[in-house]
């Protein structure tokens, strides 16, 4: 039995990891006013920030069709695969589970598709897609490749600095993190991944509280740390943040890149991390 993995471009997943792994990611769309881009495929993560930068509007997201998914999962039984268990951006931020839902109706019959709320976005919806593809690469069943996503998701913990609340605000999905008004522009937000929603997680006075911040949670998590990843939207301070973090967690971890999906909606500059607890 060969399972395969599926998620969506939220997940801010290197590609070369996402290849090395075999995981498919079904792309979101992104829009300037008219002008809409397929992430990763008709619009790289630089080419994002730059149309950001000389843009008058932000941009907005949209799901992917139940289409896009439906052809992921016939690409995949044509490859081999007898299962596909799709691991999907917090319902609660997005259309994108549902549509995996209708377009896993579409193939009914011809291909098990098993769909997992990740409850999470970026690199906590990644972590998560990580540890399972491994898992399936392993040759897991996909009834424990579920059982482990399931059993992952709420270990999973999700914080970032902004530079801006402007982007969330704007975009609608600010949840908790309401309270953070835009009066108080010269703070800088802390916002955590919570049950599936942003919510409010602090307020620094300054970037370089707001990114000691950061690094306190993992001082304060890392005997207990999983699987770590570091994130960023273009921070030009990343490499300090990494040396930071490697002094208090000396072991691999990724760093990747906030693409256009969830940069959207935290703004150039946004640096955070996420992490998995051990059980």
């Amino acid at each position: 039995m060969t399972v395969r993995i599926v998620t969506d471009s939220s997940c801010d997943l290197p590609q070369s990891m996402a290849d090395a792994l075999g995981i498919t990611i079904v792309p979101l769309s992104i829009r300037f006013g008219d002008q809409e881009y397929i992430d990763r495929t008709t619009i790289t993560g630089d080419e994002f920030w730059a149309k950001v930068a000389a843009s008058p509007v932000l941009p907005e997201t949209a799901a992917p069709s139940p289409g896009q998914f439906e052809q992921a999962y016939r690409a995949l039984k044509a490859d081999g695969a007898s299962a596909v268990v799709v691991i999907a951006l917090s319902s609660d931020l997005s259309a994108t589970m549902q549509s995996s839902e209708l377009g896993a109706r579409a193939v009914a019959g011809e291909i098990d598709v098993r769909i997992v709320d990740s409850r999470n976005a970026t690199m906590g919806l990644g972590l998560i897609v990580l540890e399972c593809a491994e898992r399936a690469k392993a040759g897991a069943s996909a009834d424990e490749i579920v059982a482990l996503a399931n059993s992952i998701t709420p270990r999973v913990r999700v914080y970032g600095a902004l530079d801006t609340i402007e982007n969330l605000k704007k975009g609608g999905r600010i949840g908790g993190a309401k309270a953070l008004m835009a009066s108080a522009l010269s703070i800088k937000p802390i916002v955590e991944v919570a049950n599936g929603l942003i919510g409010e997680a602090g307020k620094q006075r300054t970037r370089s509280k707001a990114l000691a911040f950061i690094v306190d949670k993992v001082r304060e998590n890392a005997g207990n740390i999983q699987r770590l990843a570091l994130l960023h939207a273009q921070c030009s301070d990343v490499d300090a943040v990494v040396a930071m973090i490697k002094e208090v967690y000396p072991h691999d971890f990724v760093v990747s890149d906030i693409g256009a999906v969830i940069g959207t909606h935290t703004g150039e500059g946004t640096l955070g991390v996420a992490f998995i607890l051990n059980q």
